[in-house]
């Protein structure tokens, strides 16, 4: 038995033409593209957020980690490692999600690499033996979490199409 071919297509507003409609290609590429501006502009705001407060409040934020900072070039280095590298990440990926016709996928391969390297040193830490508390757990898990969502979101950039 055939099925009746509809005259005209499905609205958007159908059950089944929701589902043509998010199926076709292209909308599926706009609504990946969307997805990884998003995603780029809330690790902008996260990198920001962070970033901030290690500038303001070097010694208070890595007391809030349950990290023990000490030595006359603690605050120093918090300010250049945690404030400095994560306004610059904040940055890489704001310019990824505000102009993604040129900063998208090297914001993405950039955030790649350096949620990688917390992913792979978090694993090392883990396999040393080192007992992380709450806050390390956070951390790790918001970094791994970051790197997995990078890798499908740098995958799904090679497949859009203009």
């Amino acid at each position: 038995m055939d099925l009746p071919i509809p005259e005209k297509p499905l609205p958007p507003s159908h059950p089944a033409g929701v589902f043509l409609y998010l199926a076709s290609v292209r909308e599926r590429s706009r609504l990946a593209f969307m997805l990884i501006r998003l995603f780029l502009a809330f690790m902008a705001l996260m990198f920001l957020a962070f970033g901030a407060w290690s500038l303001a409040d070097p010694l208070g934020m890595t007391s809030q980690l349950d990290v023990t900072v000490s030595g006359p070039n603690a605050a120093f280095e918090m300010r250049g490692i945690f404030g400095g590298v994560s306004l610059g990440m904040a940055a890489m990926t704001a310019a990824g999600a505000l102009r993604p016709a040129a900063f998208q996928r090297p914001a993405l391969f950039v955030l790649l690499v350096y949620m990688g390297g917390y992913t792979l040193a978090r694993m090392t830490s883990l396999i040393i033996g080192d007992s992380p508390t709450f806050s390390g757990w956070f951390f790790a898990g918001f970094e791994v979490l970051s790197f997995i969502v990078t890798i499908f979101a740098l995958r799904a950039s090679e497949r859009r199409t203009p």
